[in-house]
């Protein structure tokens, strides 16, 4: 199974505050907050969804095809994804524009206050994915350019290309019109459980209505593990791998989706795959950096039987090239 990823590409600038930001907010003084954190760590990484989604994937041995803008910077990532088992052939550099970049402070809850330039990735609302027809067998949409995100959408469903909706990130800056255009149709939709929760809300559709207009709806709930919901069917829960030691949770729902989608490729069941997503997301919490984590056998298979048993782990060793 060829699957094609979109979305953002980025460098990651990852900071650490080693209190709480609850305590510094005073609840009368919302509407003024003047801010400034004196952070104990800065470490800068390689991200972008997209791109940490093909990383997962590559190193699974899935070889995704990444697609996205990055800038006249790109190539030193250029050579490590395609060193980490991505096609970046439909990586576009930009004459104009750096790579995207995203700033994150993390306090010691694990909480995150972040922002993100887009640069380059404001060019993909150029890029036309019709020639991906009868070339990849899925594509996932995840967050970049508003614009881009809503033509390649549009493009997937007038080339009957399967699609995964993936809004994340974006979904704060889209309308509710917008929302329902770009997960109308969509073989699967990944959100997160506050995101679900704003989904629901700016479409103005019940759990119910969303499940009639995709195909698998999957929510990963943090240390609870992982919902998947179709449409007349009960839900499945998969609880979250124990014994986490957290460091870091930038790029954790992006490992889940390198997962899920590998167990997918792979022909694995809807349980499964997000029992894989889920010890892939680990990984990723467990690394301070998005593609910094060993996905070897020795690695995710004993932590699959650990979490999920015999069973779980001899199948997904058995898929794991």
């Amino acid at each position: 199974m060829r699957i094609a990823v979109t979305g953002s590409i980025a460098t990651d600038h990852l900071m650490t505050f080693p209190a709480r930001f609850v305590d510094q907010l005073m609840p009368d003084k919302l509407d003024k907050i003047a801010l400034s954190f004196l952070v104990d760590s800065l470490v800068i990484r390689r991200g972008g969804v997209a791109a940490n989604i093909s990383f997962g994937l590559g190193c699974l041995g899935l070889r995704p095809l990444l697609v996205g803008s990055a800038g006249s910077d790109f190539a030193e990532y250029r050579r490590w994804l395609d060193d980490h088992g991505v096609d970046t052939s439909g990586v576009r550099e930009s004459a104009r524009h750096h790579t995207a970049r995203y700033m994150a402070t993390t306090d010691a809850d694990l909480n995150q206050i972040a922002s993100f330039y887009p640069g380059a990735m404001t060019e993909d609302r150029e890029i036309d994915l019709s020639d991906l027809a009868g070339q990849v067998e899925l594509v996932l949409i995840g967050a970049s350019d508003p614009d881009a995100m809503l033509a390649f959408t549009k493009q997937c469903v007038a080339n009957q290309i399967p699609f995964a909706a993936d809004t994340s990130w974006q979904l704060a800056r889209l309308e509710g019109e917008q929302v329902r255009s770009l997960i109308t149709g969509a073989d699967y939709l990944f959100c997160n459980e506050y995101e679900a929760a704003l989904t629901e809300r700016k479409t103005g559709w019940s759990p119910a209505e969303l499940a009639d207009r995709v195909g698998v709806r999957i929510t990963t709930l943090g240390g609870r593990g992982a919902r998947i919901d179709r449409a007349g069917q009960q839900p499945i829960l998969v609880p979250a791998v124990p014994d986490v030691r957290p460091k870091e949770p930038t790029g954790a729902g992006d490992a889940f989706r390198s997962g899920f989608l590998a167990a997918v490729a792979w022909g694995l069941g809807l349980e499964r795959a997000a029992q894989l997503g889920n010890i892939v997301a680990v990984h990723a919490l467990e690394t301070t950096g998005t593609q910094e984590y060993d996905l070897s056998p020795d690695t995710v298979v004993p932590r699959a039987a650990a979490a999920y048993g015999p069973e779980a782990a001899a199948e997904i060793a058995a898929c794991y090239i």
